[in-house]
C-alpha cells in the first residue's frame, strides 16, 4: 500500500507519494527530479547512485525510501553553495578526474564521507574506501588525486 512519506533532501521537505518497495533512487530521480544520482546496475554494485544519509554514503538503488524517512540526504546537486562547486566538484573538474561523468556524482558523494570522516585520508585508504565506485573510462589515478587536491582545499594536512 503507498504512503505519504516526507524526506529532508538538500536541505528541503519534500512529501511524496511511494510504495513500500520503491528505492530511494527511484524516489531521487523519478519523484523529485534529481537526476545527479545515476542509475547505473540497480543491484549496489557499481557506487553510481550514492548519496550521503546522515553524513554516510550509502547505495540509493538498495535502500528502500521509507526507510530515509527522518534522516538528512544529500544528493551531487546540495554540495555546493550558493551556485559556487564544493572542492571536491572543483577538484575533479581541475585534474581531470571524469571522462563521460557518469560516475562522477557517485565517486564525488563518496569522497566527501572519506574526507568528512578522514580530512588527511592516504592514497591508500582513499583506495580502499572508494573500491564500490566503479568507472569505466579512467585508471582511477586521476580520480584519486582529485580527491587528495580536494583533501588540501578542505583544510587537510597531506
Amino acid at each position: 500500500m503507498k504512503q505519504v512519506i516526507a524526506l529532508n533532501v538538500n536541505d528541503d521537505i519534500y512529501e511524496v507519494l511511494v510504495a513500500p518497495n520503491h528505492t530511494l533512487l527511484e524516489v531521487l530521480r523519478d519523484k523529485l527530479g534529481l537526476t545527479g544520482t545515476k542509475r547505473g546496475c540497480d543491484l549496489g554494485a557499481c557506487g553510481s547512485c550514492s548519496v550521503l544519509v546522515d553524513g554516510e554514503a550509502y547505495l540509493s538503488c538498495l535502500l528502500p525510501a521509507v526507510e530515509a524517512v527522518g534522516k538528512e540526504i544529500v544528493t551531487i546537486e546540495g554540495l555546493g553553495e550558493g551556485g559556487d562547486l564544493h572542492p571536491l566538484q572543483q577538484s575533479f573538474v581541475e585534474v581531470g578526474g571524469l571522462q563521460c561523468g557518469f560516475c562522477t556524482p557517485g565517486m564525488i558523494i563518496t569522497a566527501k564521507a572519506i574526507l568528512d570522516e578522514e580530512p588527511d585520508a592516504t592514497e591508500e585508504s582513499i583506495k580502499k574506501k572508494m573500491a564500490g565506485n566503479l568507472c569505466r573510462c579512467t585508471g582511477y589515478k586521476k580520480i584519486i588525486e582529485a580527491v587528495e587536491s580536494a583533501s588540501e582545499k578542505m583544510g587537510g594536512k597531506r
